[in-house]
């Protein structure tokens, strides 16, 4: 992992990507934001985004897929890492422009970073902001 990486995923300085979006927008790709929430504990586990190819895929398959803006490609969560998360149930905001996926997840985590023991963080919101620096939870 580059040390550059290694900083954003682990360090404690802020460094927040307001260009997102737009980089979102670059990939050429219609999609829709999703929120990924546990159905039982309610934890919110990622956001990621789907477009209709990924979306039909989660319908079809009852896993968890998005289209990876970096990598302009459908991104099947877990089926390299094995945390795979099953789809209990879809939402749809009240002007249709994002989604709210309800999952189990079937491994030990949802967030493709590991922690100190080498396994897969449960949620990508694994820091938390405070007096300006990040500390871990």
């Amino acid at each position: 992992m580059s040390s550059e990486k290694n900083s954003l995923e682990e360090g404690t300085e802020l460094s927040l990507d307001f260009h997102k979006l737009g980089k979102v927008a670059a990939c050429g790709e219609a999609v829709l934001p999703v929120a990924v929430q546990d159905a039982d504990t309610k934890e919110l586990l990622i956001v990621a985004y789907a477009n209709r190819q990924a979306l039909e895929y989660t319908v079809e398959n009852r896993v968890a897929a998005f289209w990876s803006t970096s990598r302009n490609e459908l991104w099947v969560k877990g089926a390299t890492s094995g945390d795979v998360l099953d789809l209990v149930e879809i939402r749809v905001n009240c002007e249709q422009n994002s989604l709210l996926y309800l999952v189990r997840p079937r491994g030990k985590g949802a967030c493709h970073t590991r922690d100190e023991a080498g396994m897969p963080r449960r949620t990508c919101y694994y820091r938390r902001l405070a007096n300006g620096k990040l500390e871990h939870v």
